[in-house]
C-alpha cells in the first residue's frame, strides 16, 4: 500500500482531480517505477511499492495561495522520467539503473500554461527522431528528441481548447481535446492529417495499442469508441477508422 498526502487544495475551484493526482507505472530500459503526483510533489517508488526512492517537492515560490500548484503528466523515455507541472515546465529526471540517486537533471520550457499529458515512445537509435510529445491547457503540443539534453523540435499551436490526453505512434500524435475532437498529426513536421468530431463533451482520455495501432478514446459524454490507425503505404498519409 503507498500512502498519498490527501489534503484538501486551497483553491476551491479546482477539482481535486485536476491537481494532477496521478499515478503512473514508468518503465525504463534496467528497471520499472511507481511514480505518484499531487500537489506536494512527486514521490518514486520501487515496481512493488514497498520502497519509495525518490521525494520531489513541488516549490510554488511566489505563487499566488489561490493558485494550484501540482504535477500533471509522466511518462518514461529511455533512462528518464518526465513529469509536467503547473508552470509550464517538465521536470527531466535521470534514473541510475539500481537506487536511489535519482537527479533532476533538465527542465524543459516549451509551455506557458500547465501541462497536462506526455507520451513517449522508443526513437530505436535513430537522429533526429521525434519520440516525445507534451500537451497544456491551451491545446499547445510541443514534439521533442530525447537524449542526454531534450531538444525542441516542434511547436503544434493549439486554439485555445485543453488537450487533456495525448498519445504518441509510430510518428503520429493523437491528441484528445476539451471540445471532443481528436486530432492525428505528423509528429516530425507538425502537419494536421486528420480531424475527428470523436465526441460530443470533452476527452478525457486517450490510450493506445501499440501492436495493433488501435486508439481509444473515452470522454465526458460517456462513450468510448476504438479507432483503428493507418498509414497509408503510397503518399504516407495518416488515416484513422471507426472500429467501435
Amino acid at each position: 500500500m503507498v500512502a498519498v498526502d490527501s489534503e484538501r487544495p486551497k483553491d476551491p475551484g479546482v477539482r481535486q482531480g485536476d491537481l494532477g493526482l496521478r499515478v503512473h507505472w514508468c518503465v525504463l530500459p534496467f528497471r520499472v517505477l511507481l511514480v505518484l503526483t499531487s500537489h506536494r510533489g512527486i514521490q518514486m517508488y520501487e515496481s512493488d511499492g514497498s520502497i519509495m526512492v525518490y521525494w520531489h517537492a513541488l516549490d510554488s515560490g511566489d505563487t499566488s495561495s489561490v493558485q494550484a500548484v501540482f504535477a500533471r503528466g509522466i511518462a518514461a523515455s529511455g533512462h528518464f522520467i518526465c513529469v509536467g507541472t503547473w508552470t509550464g515546465r517538465v521536470l527531466v529526471f535521470d534514473i541510475p539503473a539500481k537506487g536511489p540517486n535519482i537527479v533532476l537533471s533538465e527542465e524543459l520550457a516549451g509551455h506557458q500554461t500547465p501541462v497536462t499529458d506526455i507520451a513517449t515512445e522508443p526513437a530505436q537509435g535513430q537522429d533526429s527522431v521525434a519520440d516525445m510529445v507534451t500537451a497544456d491547457d491551451s491545446g499547445l503540443l510541443c514534439v521533442w528528441r530525447s537524449g542526454s539534453e531534450f531538444t525542441l523540435l516542434t511547436r503544434i499551436p493549439g486554439f485555445g481548447i485543453p488537450c487533456p490526453s495525448v498519445q504518441l505512434w509510430q510518428g503520429i500524435i493523437a491528441a484528445g481535446y476539451g471540445n471532443g475532437q481528436v486530432r492525428l498529426y505528423e509528429a516530425t513536421t507538425g502537419t494536421l492529417h486528420v480531424q475527428i468530431n470523436a465526441h460530443a463533451r470533452a476527452i478525457s482520455a486517450l490510450d493506445l495499442a501499440p501492436e495493433a495501432g488501435k486508439l481509444l478514446s473515452a470522454a465526458e459524454d460517456t462513450f468510448v469508441h476504438i479507432w483503428k490507425l493507418s498509414r497509408s503505404p503510397e503518399s504516407g498519409y495518416i488515416e484513422a477508422a471507426l472500429l467501435l
